[in-house]
């Protein structure tokens, strides 16, 4: 699946289920293999303390991505912890 990622900047998020995620709002790149590996439901915080528990809670790892069109659709478990 090829996507513009400034194209998913504020794309809303649903579970395959229908459930609404959030919006995704920041994202997690892996500059070696040009993937991306997150997609995050908040801005990515600057404290070091912070980060693990946004990467933890607000984020979805980009491969439980169904597909990417006018939202982006993801498996069901894969909802962030603090969402449900």
């Amino acid at each position: 699946m090829a996507t513009r990622l400034s194209k998913m900047y504020d794309m809303e998020i649903f579970t395959d289920t229908g459930k609404y995620i959030g919006k995704a709002q920041d994202f997690i790149l892996d500059f070696e293999s040009g993937e991306v590996l997150r997609i995050l439901t908040e801005n990515l915080p600057s404290a070091r303390e912070d980060v693990r528990k946004a990467l933890r809670e607000k984020s979805i790892m980009y491969k439980s991505v169904k597909s990417v069109e006018d939202v982006i659709v993801i498996t069901k478990n894969t909802t962030p912890t603090s969402v449900e």
